[in-house]
C-alpha cells in the first residue's frame, strides 16, 4: 500500500509541477488565455498560485508565484515521501 500511495503522490506532484511549468511557457504565446490549453492549465494551477500571489509583494511586471508554488511543491513532496 505504502509503494502506491509513494507513486501516487509522485505523479499528483509531477502532473503539478508540469502544469505550473506549461503555464508560464503557455503564457508567453497565448497572454490572454483565449486558448483551450491555456484555461486547462490556469484551472489546475489558480488554486495554488493565487493564494501565493495575493501573500507575495509584485515585482515589477514578474510574477514569482509560480517559482515560489515549485519549490513549496519539491518541499512539500520530499516531506510526504519521507512521511510514507
Amino acid at each position: 500500500m505504502a509503494g502506491f500511495l509513494a507513486t501516487f503522490i509522485d505523479l499528483l506532484f509531477n502532473v503539478l509541477l508540469f502544469a505550473i511549468l506549461g503555464r508560464v511557457l503557455i503564457s508567453w504565446v497565448d497572454p490572454m488565455g483565449n486558448m483551450r490549453i491555456t484555461q486547462i492549465l490556469r484551472e489546475i494551477t489558480e488554486p495554488i498560485l493565487a493564494p501565493l500571489r495575493s501573500i507575495l509583494p509584485p515585482v515589477g511586471m514578474f510574477d514569482l508565484s509560480p517559482i515560489v508554488a515549485m519549490l513549496l511543491l519539491q518541499i512539500l513532496h520530499s516531506m510526504l515521501l519521507r512521511a510514507i
